[in-house]
Protein backbone atom coordinates (compact mmCIF):
# COMPACT_ATOMS: atom_id res chain seq x y z
CA UNK A 1 0.00 0.00 0.00
CA UNK A 2 1.29 3.19 -1.27
CA UNK A 3 1.77 6.43 0.99
CA UNK A 4 -0.42 8.20 -1.18
CA UNK A 5 -3.16 5.72 -1.48
CA UNK A 6 -3.08 6.31 2.59
CA UNK A 7 -6.49 7.69 4.65
CA UNK A 8 -5.92 11.13 4.94
CA UNK A 9 -6.29 10.49 9.05
CA UNK A 10 -3.40 8.58 8.23
CA UNK A 11 -1.47 11.02 6.76
CA UNK A 12 -2.19 14.10 9.20
CA UNK A 13 -1.29 11.62 11.38
CA UNK A 14 2.46 10.33 10.45
CA UNK A 15 3.07 13.83 9.65
CA UNK A 16 1.85 14.85 13.32
CA UNK A 17 3.04 11.90 15.48
CA UNK A 18 6.07 12.14 14.06
CA UNK A 19 7.17 15.45 15.10
CA UNK A 20 5.73 15.20 18.25
CA UNK A 21 7.77 11.70 18.84
CA UNK A 22 10.74 13.69 18.20
CA UNK A 23 10.22 16.36 20.77
CA UNK A 24 9.27 13.21 23.57
CA UNK A 25 12.61 11.62 22.95
CA UNK A 26 14.73 14.42 23.37
CA UNK A 27 13.40 14.42 27.24
CA UNK A 28 11.97 11.14 28.06
CA UNK A 29 15.47 8.77 27.85
CA UNK A 30 16.67 11.58 30.50
CA UNK A 31 13.56 11.39 33.04
CA UNK A 32 15.14 8.99 35.28
CA UNK A 33 18.76 10.91 35.47
CA UNK A 34 16.59 13.96 36.22
CA UNK A 35 15.05 11.88 38.82
CA UNK A 36 17.81 10.45 40.57
CA UNK A 37 19.84 14.22 40.55
CA UNK A 38 16.56 15.58 42.52
CA UNK A 39 15.49 12.88 44.88
CA UNK A 40 17.42 10.35 44.81
CA UNK A 41 18.11 7.39 43.45
CA UNK A 42 16.04 5.56 46.07
CA UNK A 43 13.23 8.01 45.85
CA UNK A 44 13.50 8.26 42.26
CA UNK A 45 12.67 4.48 41.82
CA UNK A 46 10.01 4.48 43.83
CA UNK A 47 8.10 7.22 42.18
CA UNK A 48 8.69 5.92 38.49
CA UNK A 49 7.06 2.51 39.91
CA UNK A 50 3.73 4.62 41.07
CA UNK A 51 4.28 6.79 37.54
CA UNK A 52 3.45 3.24 35.55
CA UNK A 53 1.24 2.16 37.86
CA UNK A 54 -1.35 5.01 36.78
CA UNK A 55 -0.34 4.12 33.50
CA UNK A 56 -1.00 0.83 33.23
CA UNK A 57 -4.38 1.26 34.76
CA UNK A 58 -4.79 3.68 31.62
CA UNK A 59 -3.60 1.14 29.22
CA UNK A 60 -6.58 -1.11 30.36
CA UNK A 61 -8.88 1.92 29.91
CA UNK A 62 -7.79 2.99 26.64
CA UNK A 63 -9.35 0.80 24.60
CA UNK A 64 -12.84 0.94 26.37
CA UNK A 65 -13.20 5.04 25.88
CA UNK A 66 -12.20 4.34 22.18
CA UNK A 67 -15.06 2.16 21.65
CA UNK A 68 -17.10 4.07 24.10
CA UNK A 69 -16.76 8.07 22.87
CA UNK A 70 -14.98 7.20 19.10
CA UNK A 71 -11.22 7.99 18.17
CA UNK A 72 -11.02 10.62 17.07
CA UNK A 73 -12.62 12.50 20.46
CA UNK A 74 -10.15 10.49 22.43
CA UNK A 75 -6.91 11.03 20.50
CA UNK A 76 -8.22 14.62 20.59
CA UNK A 77 -8.17 14.83 24.67
CA UNK A 78 -5.47 12.86 24.75
CA UNK A 79 -3.23 15.19 23.14
CA UNK A 80 -5.17 17.97 24.64
CA UNK A 81 -4.44 16.49 28.04
CA UNK A 82 -0.38 16.33 27.20
CA UNK A 83 -0.71 19.98 26.11
CA UNK A 84 -1.75 20.75 29.63
CA UNK A 85 0.63 18.64 31.18
CA UNK A 86 3.17 20.09 29.31
CA UNK A 87 2.30 23.30 30.58
CA UNK A 88 3.03 21.88 34.23
CA UNK A 89 6.23 20.11 32.70
CA UNK A 90 6.80 23.63 31.54
CA UNK A 91 6.30 25.86 34.30
CA UNK A 92 8.42 23.38 36.82
CA UNK A 93 11.64 24.23 35.22
CA UNK A 94 11.17 27.35 34.11
CA UNK A 95 13.11 30.73 35.10
CA UNK A 96 10.65 31.45 37.49
CA UNK A 97 9.49 27.95 39.13
CA UNK A 98 12.10 24.91 40.08
CA UNK A 99 10.17 22.09 41.06
CA UNK A 100 10.66 18.43 40.55
CA UNK A 101 7.56 17.73 42.55
CA UNK A 102 5.55 19.38 39.82
CA UNK A 103 7.26 17.82 37.22
CA UNK A 104 6.84 14.50 38.27
CA UNK A 105 3.06 15.34 38.26
CA UNK A 106 3.18 16.21 35.04
CA UNK A 107 5.65 13.32 33.60
CA UNK A 108 3.30 10.91 35.68
CA UNK A 109 -0.13 12.62 33.61
CA UNK A 110 1.89 12.33 30.34
CA UNK A 111 2.25 8.70 30.79
CA UNK A 112 -1.62 8.66 31.44
CA UNK A 113 -2.56 10.52 28.28
CA UNK A 114 -0.40 8.80 26.28
CA UNK A 115 -1.22 5.16 27.30
CA UNK A 116 -5.09 6.39 26.81
CA UNK A 117 -4.38 7.61 23.03
CA UNK A 118 -2.62 4.24 21.81
CA UNK A 119 -5.55 1.92 21.75
CA UNK A 120 -7.60 4.62 19.76
CA UNK A 121 -4.82 5.04 17.88
CA UNK A 122 -4.42 1.69 16.73
CA UNK A 123 -8.23 0.89 16.21
CA UNK A 124 -8.18 3.51 13.50
CA UNK A 125 -5.51 2.03 11.21
CA UNK A 126 -8.04 -0.94 11.78
CA UNK A 127 -11.06 1.04 10.94
CA UNK A 128 -9.67 2.46 7.71
CA UNK A 129 -7.09 -0.03 6.49
CA UNK A 130 -7.67 -3.24 4.87
CA UNK A 131 -6.45 -6.13 7.29
CA UNK A 132 -3.92 -7.17 4.19
CA UNK A 133 -2.23 -4.08 4.27
CA UNK A 134 -2.34 -3.18 8.09
CA UNK A 135 1.20 -4.61 8.77
CA UNK A 136 2.61 -2.81 5.95
CA UNK A 137 1.31 0.56 7.93
CA UNK A 138 2.02 -0.33 11.18
CA UNK A 139 5.07 -0.74 10.29
CA UNK A 140 5.84 2.79 8.98
CA UNK A 141 4.68 4.29 11.86
CA UNK A 142 7.03 1.87 13.93
CA UNK A 143 9.76 3.29 11.98
CA UNK A 144 8.96 6.70 12.36
CA UNK A 145 9.00 6.56 15.67
CA UNK A 146 12.41 4.77 15.81
CA UNK A 147 13.78 8.20 13.64
CA UNK A 148 12.55 9.87 16.39
CA UNK A 149 14.83 7.70 18.94
CA UNK A 150 17.76 7.65 17.10
CA UNK A 151 17.18 11.71 16.08
CA UNK A 152 15.32 12.52 20.06
CA UNK A 153 18.41 11.75 22.21
CA UNK A 154 21.35 13.21 20.59
CA UNK A 155 19.19 16.71 20.38
CA UNK A 156 18.05 16.13 23.96
CA UNK A 157 21.39 15.74 25.60
CA UNK A 158 22.05 19.10 24.62
CA UNK A 159 19.08 21.13 25.07
CA UNK A 160 17.31 18.99 27.90
CA UNK A 161 20.43 19.67 29.82
CA UNK A 162 20.61 23.68 28.82
CA UNK A 163 17.17 24.59 27.33
CA UNK A 164 15.02 22.50 29.15
CA UNK A 165 12.27 25.60 29.70
CA UNK A 166 12.39 26.34 25.36
CA UNK A 167 12.16 22.41 25.17
CA UNK A 168 8.95 21.90 26.97
CA UNK A 169 7.62 25.32 25.75
CA UNK A 170 8.12 24.10 22.49
CA UNK A 171 6.43 20.56 23.28
CA UNK A 172 3.24 22.33 24.86
CA UNK A 173 3.14 24.44 21.69
CA UNK A 174 3.27 21.30 19.35
CA UNK A 175 0.90 19.34 21.54
CA UNK A 176 -1.94 22.03 21.26
CA UNK A 177 -1.06 22.91 17.22
CA UNK A 178 -1.71 18.80 16.81
CA UNK A 179 -4.81 18.89 18.76
CA UNK A 180 -6.13 21.37 16.73
CA UNK A 181 -5.57 19.68 13.22
CA UNK A 182 -6.87 16.68 14.57
CA UNK A 183 -10.00 18.22 15.76
CA UNK A 184 -11.05 19.69 12.60
CA UNK A 185 -9.24 17.56 10.11
CA UNK A 186 -9.73 14.70 11.08
CA UNK A 187 -12.63 12.49 10.69
CA UNK A 188 -14.32 9.69 13.16
CA UNK A 189 -13.49 6.18 11.89
CA UNK A 190 -15.87 4.65 14.97
CA UNK A 191 -17.96 2.04 13.02
CA UNK A 192 -21.61 3.20 13.16
CA UNK A 193 -22.52 -0.31 14.62
CA UNK A 194 -20.22 0.12 17.13
CA UNK A 195 -21.64 3.08 18.12
CA UNK A 196 -24.95 1.75 18.44
CA UNK A 197 -24.12 -1.07 20.90
CA UNK A 198 -22.06 0.92 23.04
CA UNK A 199 -25.20 3.25 23.33
CA UNK A 200 -27.58 -0.18 24.22
CA UNK A 201 -24.76 -1.27 27.03
CA UNK A 202 -23.62 1.53 28.51
CA UNK A 203 -20.91 -0.31 30.59
CA UNK A 204 -19.32 1.63 33.30
CA UNK A 205 -15.76 2.01 33.32
CA UNK A 206 -14.99 0.04 36.00
CA UNK A 207 -17.48 -3.11 34.89
CA UNK A 208 -15.13 -3.01 31.82
CA UNK A 209 -11.67 -3.25 33.83
CA UNK A 210 -13.71 -6.21 35.51
CA UNK A 211 -13.70 -7.73 32.59
CA UNK A 212 -10.14 -6.77 31.36
CA UNK A 213 -8.70 -8.39 34.42
CA UNK A 214 -10.87 -11.67 33.96
CA UNK A 215 -9.90 -12.53 30.68
CA UNK A 216 -6.31 -12.78 32.37
CA UNK A 217 -7.78 -16.19 33.81
CA UNK A 218 -6.07 -18.09 30.22
CA UNK A 219 -2.42 -17.26 32.41
CA UNK A 220 -3.74 -19.72 35.10
CA UNK A 221 -5.38 -22.51 33.17
CA UNK A 222 -2.50 -22.53 30.17
CA UNK A 223 0.76 -23.05 31.98
CA UNK A 224 2.73 -22.97 28.73
CA UNK A 225 1.59 -19.32 28.23
CA UNK A 226 2.01 -19.01 32.14
CA UNK A 227 5.45 -19.42 31.76
CA UNK A 228 5.69 -17.58 28.37
CA UNK A 229 4.40 -14.41 30.49
CA UNK A 230 6.90 -14.74 33.55
CA UNK A 231 9.62 -14.96 31.63
CA UNK A 232 8.73 -12.25 29.45
CA UNK A 233 8.62 -10.37 32.77
CA UNK A 234 12.05 -10.61 33.64
CA UNK A 235 13.99 -10.22 30.58
CA UNK A 236 11.68 -6.90 30.05
CA UNK A 237 14.02 -6.13 33.37
CA UNK A 238 16.59 -6.05 31.12
CA UNK A 239 15.74 -3.66 27.69
CA UNK A 240 13.42 -1.79 30.30
CA UNK A 241 16.24 -0.34 31.58
CA UNK A 242 17.65 1.46 28.54
CA UNK A 243 16.21 4.89 30.06
CA UNK A 244 16.34 3.79 33.66
CA UNK A 245 19.49 2.06 35.20
CA UNK A 246 21.47 2.39 32.06
CA UNK A 247 20.78 6.10 31.95
CA UNK A 248 21.68 6.98 35.72
CA UNK A 249 24.95 4.54 35.71
CA UNK A 250 25.77 6.46 32.47
CA UNK A 251 25.53 9.46 33.69
CA UNK A 252 26.44 9.53 37.07
CA UNK A 253 29.67 7.06 36.79
CA UNK A 254 30.94 7.59 33.30
CA UNK A 255 33.41 10.72 33.11
CA UNK A 256 34.01 13.43 30.54
CA UNK A 257 36.20 11.85 27.58
CA UNK A 258 36.96 12.93 24.09
CA UNK A 259 35.24 10.35 21.30
CA UNK A 260 35.77 11.45 17.54
CA UNK A 261 36.74 14.64 18.68
CA UNK A 262 33.53 15.56 20.48
CA UNK A 263 34.17 16.34 24.12
CA UNK A 264 31.12 14.11 25.99
CA UNK A 265 29.90 14.33 29.14
CA UNK A 266 28.18 11.31 30.95
CA UNK A 267 24.76 12.38 29.64
CA UNK A 268 25.62 13.22 26.27
CA UNK A 269 27.03 9.99 25.61
CA UNK A 270 23.78 8.12 27.06
CA UNK A 271 22.11 9.83 24.19
CA UNK A 272 24.62 8.52 21.85
CA UNK A 273 23.97 5.02 22.81
CA UNK A 274 20.05 5.43 22.55
CA UNK A 275 20.40 7.07 19.30
CA UNK A 276 22.47 3.88 18.38
CA UNK A 277 20.00 1.65 19.61
CA UNK A 278 17.33 3.49 17.63
CA UNK A 279 19.57 3.19 14.51
CA UNK A 280 20.16 -0.23 14.68
CA UNK A 281 16.31 -1.17 15.02
CA UNK A 282 15.57 0.99 12.16
CA UNK A 283 18.36 -0.52 9.94
CA UNK A 284 18.73 -4.09 10.73
CA UNK A 285 15.07 -5.14 12.30
CA UNK A 286 13.93 -6.98 8.69
CA UNK A 287 17.55 -8.46 8.57
CA UNK A 288 17.80 -9.93 11.62
CA UNK A 289 14.07 -11.34 11.39
CA UNK A 290 14.85 -12.94 8.36
CA UNK A 291 18.43 -13.90 9.89
CA UNK A 292 16.39 -15.59 12.89
CA UNK A 293 13.85 -17.27 10.87
CA UNK A 294 16.33 -19.86 10.13
CA UNK A 295 15.97 -21.16 13.26
CA UNK A 296 13.37 -22.60 15.80
CA UNK A 297 11.45 -19.92 18.03
CA UNK A 298 12.95 -21.91 21.20
CA UNK A 299 16.35 -21.05 19.97
CA UNK A 300 15.13 -17.41 19.31
CA UNK A 301 13.98 -16.83 22.78
CA UNK A 302 16.59 -18.48 24.52
CA UNK A 303 19.45 -16.64 22.63
CA UNK A 304 18.24 -13.66 23.50
CA UNK A 305 17.68 -13.80 26.46
CA UNK A 306 21.27 -15.06 27.48
CA UNK A 307 21.76 -11.90 24.75
CA UNK A 308 20.50 -9.65 26.84
CA UNK A 309 22.83 -11.19 30.42
CA UNK A 310 25.62 -10.68 28.66
CA UNK A 311 24.85 -7.08 27.81
CA UNK A 312 23.74 -6.38 31.01
CA UNK A 313 27.05 -7.70 32.49
CA UNK A 314 28.98 -5.36 30.18
CA UNK A 315 27.56 -2.42 30.76
CA UNK A 316 28.94 -3.14 34.47
CA UNK A 317 32.25 -3.09 33.91
CA UNK A 318 32.88 -0.48 30.96
CA UNK A 319 33.24 3.20 31.38
CA UNK A 320 35.02 3.96 27.77
CA UNK A 321 32.54 5.18 24.76
CA UNK A 322 33.64 2.76 22.60
CA UNK A 323 32.92 -0.15 25.26
CA UNK A 324 29.64 1.51 25.98
CA UNK A 325 28.94 1.79 22.29
CA UNK A 326 29.31 -2.21 22.07
CA UNK A 327 28.03 -3.21 25.16
CA UNK A 328 24.70 -1.82 23.59
CA UNK A 329 24.89 -3.46 20.16
CA UNK A 330 25.01 -6.62 21.78
CA UNK A 331 22.13 -5.06 23.75
CA UNK A 332 20.61 -4.58 20.95
CA UNK A 333 21.28 -7.23 19.27
CA UNK A 334 19.22 -9.38 21.55
CA UNK A 335 16.29 -6.86 21.32
CA UNK A 336 16.03 -7.84 17.46
CA UNK A 337 16.64 -11.58 17.59
CA UNK A 338 12.92 -11.71 19.08
CA UNK A 339 11.09 -8.59 17.45
CA UNK A 340 9.95 -10.69 14.05
CA UNK A 341 8.94 -13.83 16.79
CA UNK A 342 7.00 -13.04 19.42
CA UNK A 343 3.39 -11.71 18.42
CA UNK A 344 3.59 -15.21 15.61
CA UNK A 345 4.19 -17.31 19.08
CA UNK A 346 1.56 -15.87 20.67
CA UNK A 347 -0.55 -16.82 18.10
CA UNK A 348 0.69 -19.72 17.88
CA UNK A 349 -0.27 -20.69 21.91
CA UNK A 350 -3.95 -18.87 20.89
CA UNK A 351 -6.51 -21.16 20.71
CA UNK A 352 -8.51 -19.27 17.73
CA UNK A 353 -11.56 -18.32 19.86
CA UNK A 354 -9.75 -16.78 22.44
CA UNK A 355 -6.41 -14.59 20.06
CA UNK A 356 -7.71 -11.41 21.58
CA UNK A 357 -7.32 -12.48 24.99
CA UNK A 358 -4.30 -14.19 24.72
CA UNK A 359 -2.71 -11.07 23.17
CA UNK A 360 -3.94 -8.81 25.68
CA UNK A 361 -2.33 -10.67 28.80
CA UNK A 362 1.09 -11.00 26.14
CA UNK A 363 0.79 -7.34 26.43
CA UNK A 364 1.41 -7.81 30.52
CA UNK A 365 4.96 -8.89 29.74
CA UNK A 366 5.76 -5.16 29.31
CA UNK A 367 3.04 -3.43 31.30
CA UNK A 368 3.90 -5.66 34.56
CA UNK A 369 8.14 -5.52 33.25
CA UNK A 370 7.40 -1.77 33.07
CA UNK A 371 6.10 -1.64 36.33
CA UNK A 372 8.77 -2.99 38.46
CA UNK A 373 11.57 -2.51 36.58
CA UNK A 374 12.19 0.85 38.04
CA UNK A 375 13.44 -1.08 41.75
CA UNK A 376 16.47 -1.72 39.72
CA UNK A 377 17.18 2.19 40.51
CA UNK A 378 16.44 1.47 43.71
CA UNK A 379 19.01 -1.36 43.80
CA UNK A 380 21.88 0.48 42.41
CA UNK A 381 21.21 2.94 45.64
CA UNK A 382 21.55 0.31 48.11
CA UNK A 383 24.20 -2.21 46.98
CA UNK A 384 25.82 -0.29 44.09
CA UNK A 385 25.71 -0.38 40.00
CA UNK A 386 27.15 -3.74 39.89
CA UNK A 387 25.10 -5.73 41.62
CA UNK A 388 22.63 -4.20 40.01
CA UNK A 389 23.48 -4.90 36.40
CA UNK A 390 23.92 -8.22 37.48
CA UNK A 391 20.90 -8.88 39.28
CA UNK A 392 18.93 -7.84 35.98
CA UNK A 393 21.37 -9.92 33.80
CA UNK A 394 20.32 -13.34 36.39
CA UNK A 395 17.20 -12.51 35.43
CA UNK A 396 17.54 -12.95 31.98
CA UNK A 397 19.45 -15.96 32.57
CA UNK A 398 16.55 -17.42 34.33
CA UNK A 399 14.19 -16.02 31.88
CA UNK A 400 16.28 -18.15 29.39
CA UNK A 401 15.98 -21.43 31.95
CA UNK A 402 11.94 -20.92 31.80
CA UNK A 403 11.61 -21.09 28.55
CA UNK A 404 13.87 -23.50 27.80
CA UNK A 405 11.17 -25.77 30.09
CA UNK A 406 8.12 -24.19 28.36
CA UNK A 407 9.39 -25.44 25.11
CA UNK A 408 9.69 -28.66 26.36
CA UNK A 409 6.00 -28.41 28.11
CA UNK A 410 5.36 -27.43 24.76
CA UNK A 411 6.64 -30.91 23.19
CA UNK A 412 4.98 -33.13 25.75
CA UNK A 413 1.62 -31.02 24.86
CA UNK A 414 2.21 -31.94 21.41
CA UNK A 415 2.94 -35.19 21.71
CA UNK A 416 -0.27 -35.91 23.57
CA UNK A 417 -2.29 -36.82 20.47
CA UNK A 418 -0.11 -38.80 19.06
CA UNK A 419 0.02 -41.07 22.02
CA UNK A 420 -3.74 -41.61 22.14
CA UNK A 421 -3.69 -42.26 18.69
CA UNK A 422 -1.63 -44.82 19.30
CA UNK A 423 -3.25 -46.32 21.96
CA UNK A 424 -6.70 -46.34 20.57
CA UNK A 425 -4.89 -48.11 17.23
Amino acid sequence: MRLKDWDRNLKIRLFGEGTFNILFWMFFPFMSIYFADAFGKGKAGFLLILSQCFAVIANLMGGYFADQIGRKKMMVWSFFGAGCSFILFALGNSPWVNSPVLSFIAFSLLGIFNMLYWPASHAMVADVVPEKDRNTVFAVFYTTVNIAVVLGPILGSVFFFQYRFQLLLAATITSFIFTFVLHYFLRETLPKKKKLESNVEKKKWYNYLQEQLKSYRVIITDKVFALFILAGILVAQTFMQLDLLIAVYVSEVVPEQTFLNFTLSGKEIFGWLVSENGLLVVLFTVAMTKFMSRYKDKTAFILSSFTYGVGMMMFAHTKSVLGLLFAMLIFTAAELMVVGVQQGFVSKLAPENLRGQYFAAADLRFTVGRTIAPMAILLSSLYGFQVAFYSIAALAFISGFLYSIMFKMMERKLKQPMRVQNSQA
